[in-house]
This record gives C-alpha cells, structure tokens and sequence, in this order.
C-alpha cells in the first residue's frame, strides 16, 4: 500500500541516517585516509555499503515471505515496531547508539579497491546499531511485502541515499569536521520528521488492518 511512496521515503531515510551521531563525526577519519589511497577507494567502499544493506533487503524480504501463512502476525509485529521506532526518533533515544565506537574501523589499514568494498562491507554491519530506527523501519515494510526483487530495490535506493552525502564528503575539501559538526545540527530536526512519518505509517497500518472495516 506503499509501494508508490516507499522509494521516495527509503532515499530520504539513507540521507538521515547518515546524520546519526556515531557515523557523521568519524566520516572524515574513513575517507581522510582513503582518498590518499586511490581517488576511485571512497567508490569502493560506499559499493561495499550498498552491498550490505541491499543484502539485508533481501534477506528481510525472505524471511517476509516465508513467513505469509502468518501475515496477520507479521502485521501486528510490524505495527508495533513502527510505532516503537517512530517515537524513538521523535524523542531521540539513543538505544540503538550503543555500539557506535565500533567505528574505529575507520581506521582499517586493508589496502586498495577491495580492502574498501571490504571496508564498507564491515561499517554496512557495524553501523547497524546508529542507523537502527531508520533502517528498522525500512526493513520493516520490506518484511511485510515478501518480494524480494521489491526488498533489494528498496535497500538499494535506502544505500543511494547514504551514498550521496558520504560522496559529498569524500570528494569535497571543505567538508571538515568542524562544517561537518554544523551540518550535525540539522540531524535532529530532520530525526522528529522522520520520526513522524514512521510514527504515521505505523497508525495508518493499524487502522488499515484493524479498523477500515467498520
């Protein structure tokens, strides 16, 4: 029932999520040292990135499908985790901040174009905890549609919208971490919205699936 707004809201999520506190200070550190290993490196590791979480689209969207005889269930779990994810944005509770200084991986010494897909490969899985909310909610109404083509898409289009900024980053000399703490203060206002819309999406499955009917 989202299929025509999800696109839109899963770019809109990658870009937000790059704003969480554990990733955007330490972006400067992973292409500070990879920018003076090869100018295509950065591509590399944001390829690895995107490979992870498209990765976790269709895992996500595997387990939905398999799970289809229990839809009702699913619908249930996946409102609630909505509206749980939705009001942690709005109040900007730190739960899923709580392995961020597993980010020292920035500082990897893998050498070259694969040491970089490898590189974003394992800051794809590590930064799971600071993109929770975001990235939960996405994978959330990939788990309720059970297609996988339609999950890898959405990931996909989720890791373009991390990509953008992170690019922007590596390839631009004036992002210092100073203007890059600046830009921080635009994280939380653009948190309470996204929080809202999942906060919506979550009211509108419940009322779609429980109460449309009266």
């Amino acid at each position: 029932m989202f299929s025509d707004f999800l696109p839109i809201a899963a770019f809109f999520a990658g870009i937000v999520s790059v704003l969480s506190p554990c990733i955007l200070p330490v972006i400067p550190a992973v292409f500070a040292y990879s920018t003076g290993r090869g100018k295509f490196r950065p591509l590399a590791i944001i390829s690895g990135l995107s490979f992870s979480f498209t990765c976790m689209g269709i895992i996500t969207s595997i387990f939905g499908a398999t799970l289809t005889a229990y839809l009702g269930y699913l619908n249930i779990f996946a409102e609630f985790l909505l509206i749980t994810m939705g009001i942690s944005l709005l109040f900007d509770l730190n739960t899923f901040n709580i392995f961020g200084n597993f980010s020292s991986l920035a500082n990897s010494k893998r050498e070259g174009l694969l040491g970089g897909f490898l590189l974003g490969l394992s800051l794809g899985i590590v930064w799971l905890p600071c993109v929770g909310p975001v990235l939960g909610s996405i994978l959330t109404m990939v788990a309720v549609s059970g297609e996988v083509v339609y999950g890898a898409l959405m990931l996909f289009i989720y890791s373009l919208g991390f990509s953008v900024p992170m690019l922007l980053v590596a390839y631009s000399a004036s992002f210092s971490s100073i203007r890059l703490q600046k830009v921080s203060k635009y994280g939380f206002p653009l948190k309470k919205v996204a929080g809202f819309i999942i906060l919506g999406v979550g009211f509108y499955m419940v009322y779609q699936n429980h109460f449309s009917g009266f």
